[in-house]
């Protein structure tokens, strides 16, 4: 469900809308002056990827593309947080068709931020490990904001498997064999490191920097002819793409399967009650 509202910002006239299912999960906000939208996770308090979140962001992109946005900028609305990834909540002591219904929120979230034709950038603001490292490599371009945060697809710590699709990210990004350590050790890279090795683009001093950083590199693509970007980006992203769309009913499959083996359930009840006692 949508909600609308004018806001005027910084001298200019926004348009926000509100994404959400009994609570508001993503805001989405058009620069009137630019046509870029900004899509805000808003899921308090480490914005964890659960079905609803994933359905809103899809929802905030897919109005974004049919309103003819110029270019989107994903970023969170939590001050330390762009998302901490998947909700294991979702994953523990699950049915079958839970599981599978879950994954396929994440399959097509990740498809249509990934397909997207306009320019996408990834403004990070705070820790974005796992799911949430997933959502910023999708995107054309990530900056960064300088801080104690890390970023990552750490999956092996909790005993997970990253999926092919999250794995090519990688490879495309750092190259195979730092990829493949990477993912085999379920690293995290601090702000530095993470430019160092090509997972990031730039870094920002603070969230407004990174907002207005990101707004240039959509804005650098004014004089470039649309048809031709946005063929060439498809191109370039064609064989994940592709392969993801034939694969995805056994992509499914494989992680229902995985997550129910009982070594996977007992370590995310322990991770769980790890992160309660930490909590309290």
């Amino acid at each position: 469900m949508a909600s609308l509202k004018t806001i005027i910002r910084g001298g200019q006239m926004c348009l926000k809308r509100c994404y959400a299912t009994g609570s508001q999960l993503v805001e989405v906000t058009r620069d009137s002056d630019t046509g870029i939208d900004i899509i805000s996770m808003a899921r308090a308090p480490v914005n964890s990827l659960n079905t609803e979140l994933l359905n809103s962001l899809k929802a905030s992109l897919l109005e974004a593309k049919n309103s003819r946005s110029k270019g989107v900028i994903l970023t969170s609305s939590l001050p330390t947080i762009f998302s901490a990834g998947i909700d294991l909540m979702e994953m523990y002591n699950a049915d079958k068709n839970k599981l599978a219904t879950y994954w396929q929120a994440l399959q097509d979230a990740w498809l249509t931020l990934y397909t997207m034709e306009v320019p996408t950038v990834a403004a990070i603001n705070g820790a974005s490990p796992a799911g949430g490292c997933l959502l910023a490599i999708s995107t054309e371009y990530r900056v960064f904001v300088q801080g104690k945060h890390s970023i990552g697809l750490n999956e092996t710590q909790l005993g997970l498997v990253a999926p092919k699709w999250f794995r090519d990210l990688y490879i495309s990004l750092l190259g195979y064999r730092k990829a493949e350590l990477a993912l085999l050790k379920g690293s995290q890279f601090k702000v530095e490191k993470a430019l160092e090795i090509g997972l990031v683009d730039e870094l920002a001093k603070d969230k407004a920097d990174a907002i207005e950083k990101s707004k240039d590199y959509i804005l650098s693509f004014e004089n470039i002819p649309k048809l031709g970007r946005t063929q060439t980006k498809l191109a370039m992203r064609e064989n994940l793409i592709e392969w993801f769309k034939k694969n995805k009913e056994a992509d499914t499959e494989v992680f229902v399967n995985l997550i129910q083996l009982p070594e996977i359930q007992n370590g995310l009840k322990r991770y769980i009650e790890f992160l309660k006692q930490k909590q309290q």
